[in-house]
């Protein structure tokens, strides 16, 4: 893949005005602390968003604003100077919804870079940078898009998402656990504690929103919202772990109204459309669709108890990770779908993987080997599409796999190529590979890649070749680690499978 060229850019708006913005944001008044983002981008438009919090951290979840909308300006230009200004207007963040502003765009033209920012209380934010989707049919426009997942403020430092924003992505997508949930010292890592996460375990609004906010501080995780737009599906930690459908983890009392806290914060703190689901299509011209699911909500809650062991319940099926509705809106894209490359925009991992080597087999039941069937239906489906790619998050680790007609049959067709990216820090620093990878990998010849360092992976669309970097961080306990890129591998127009460049 091409170096990308770094641009400077994104501090300010005007170069006239630098200063003062630079100077603003250190000040406690500056209603900015949090940046700004984009998302979802169309062939006329974008969400623009930010959220107002001069203190971030207060535990009232309200970012010190008063309890009163407050009026916000934004701008759109087609220069980072914002002298060629193409439009412009006035919204309201409301208390209601955290001093929140979603400001969903039209009438843009297709396939453009665009700068916005934002002003309000007498200070002007950043600026970002965003794109909209080709036009309708469009082919020949490559796609670079990065994708990553779970990032555990404890484990270590967002490097990452900074060397993710030097790559200048044209396009983001993150597939859950933005945050995590806990309270200080309870989820640990095998490296240590990096940093300190403030307020208790996430059970209410105001306990989501102070989260939120201290992630959205961190300036790493900024570079990476205003460089490109994002696409964006939850997984579990936004709510609780290992959450199904209505069903905690572990018994609590009323999780249906700690659920409805932590959707409400997860829409405050992303740059979503408002919409009465998550699950969605994104259309980049006719060159890649992708389907962005939401694995969480509709599922049945896991067999045998969850974790990892032998089930034959995870088998059954009746078992659904999609739910009905969303599963046959998925099928009716595939049928539909006219895209070069059809992409599934997910949570946990996808490929049948066989933990125990020899005869007995152990699966994780939290993952799709918990919901065997529905997995199968998808698999069978995968026909209606010229190029069907599953993108992965959750597990903590880069993988590459190859999605046969049948599992326990190397020789079988290979029907989809599945791309894990690792995570931002869950897990600390990491290393190459554990001891047991020899064994594992023996055991699921499908499976063709693994690396336990920390980062993300970049992808470049093209109409003959999706070419992926795994790329990793050589620590995150502390920061301004270099990134490196572990393996490249590529997948050809019409030819499923992982090839390693």
């Amino acid at each position: 893949m091409p170096t990308l060229t770094r641009r400077t850019l994104l501090i300010a708006g005007v170069a006239g005005v630098t200063a003062f913005s630079v100077a603003a944001s250190a000040r406690p008044t500056d209603p900015f602390t949090l940046g700004v983002a984009s998302g979802d981008p169309a062939p006329d438009g974008v969400v623009l968003w930010t959220r107002l919090a001069r203190e971030p951290l207060a535990e009232d979840g309200m970012g010190g604003m008063p309890n009163r909308p407050i009026d916000v300006q934004w701008q759109v230009a087609h220069d980072e100077l914002f002298t060629r200004i193409v439009q412009r207007g006035s919204t309201a963040a409301r208390p209601e919804e955290g001093h929140s502003v979603h400001v969903e765009l039209s009438g843009l033209e297709p396939g453009r870079e665009y700068f916005y920012r934002f002003s309000a209380l007498g200070h002007l934010s950043r600026a970002g940078r965003t794109r909209t989707a080709p036009a309708p049919g469009t082919l020949e426009v490559p796609l670079t898009m990065a994708f990553a997942s779970c990032a555990q403020f404890e484990h270590g430092y967002f490097t990452a998402y900074r060397r993710m924003a030097e790559d200048q992505p044209d396009l983001i997508l993150h597939l859950g656990d933005y945050t995590y949930e806990y309270e200080a010292g309870i989820h640990l890592s095998p490296t240590g504690i990096a940093r300190h996460v403030e307020g208790p375990t996430s059970m209410t609004l105001a306990n989501y929103r102070q989260r939120y906010a201290q992630y959205r501080t961190d300036p790493d995780l900024q570079e990476a919202h205003a460089v490109a737009p994002w696409a964006v599906v939850w997984d579990d930690h936004e709510i609780a772990n290992n959450w199904a459908g209505l069903q905690p983890d572990n018994p609590q009392g009323d999780f249906a109204r700690r659920k409805a806290a932590a959707f409400q914060a997860y829409y405050e703190n992303m740059p979503l459309r408002r919409s009465p689901r998550l699950y969605r299509r994104i259309r980049w011209g006719a060159l890649a669709t992708f389907h962005m699911l939401d694995t969480r909500q509709y599922r049945t809650d896991q067999a045998c108890g969850d974790g990892l062991q032998l089930c034959p319940e995870r088998l059954a099926p009746e078992r659904t990770m999609l739910g009905d509705e969303q599963e046959a809106w998925l099928f009716n894209g595939f049928r539909e779908s006219t895209a070069r490359w059809d992409v599934l925009g997910q949570q946990v991992f996808f490929s049948q993987y066989d933990y125990i080597p020899g005869d007995e087999a152990k699966f994780l039941l939290d993952a799709w080997d918990g919901y065997a069937a529905d997995r199968d239906r998808v698999v069978a489906r995968f026909g209606d599409v010229r190029n069907p790619i599953v993108l992965t998050g959750d597990v903590h680790a880069a993988w590459g796999a190859e999605v046969k007609q049948r599992w326990d049959d190397p020789s079988s067709p290979t029907l989809a190529t599945e791309l894990v990216t690792t995570s931002i820090t869950a897990g600390g620093d990491g290393s190459e590979e554990y001891a047991e990878t020899a064994s594992w990998l023996r055991e699921n010849p499908h499976v063709k890649y693994f690396n336990n360092r920390r980062g993300y992976a970049l992808s470049r669309f093209t109409p003959g070749e999706l070419r992926t970097e795994f790329r990793g961080l050589d620590y995150v306990t502390r920061p301004g680690s270099p990134i490196r890129t572990k393996a490249t591998f590529a997948i050809e127009d019409r030819r499923p499978g992982l090839h390693r460049l």
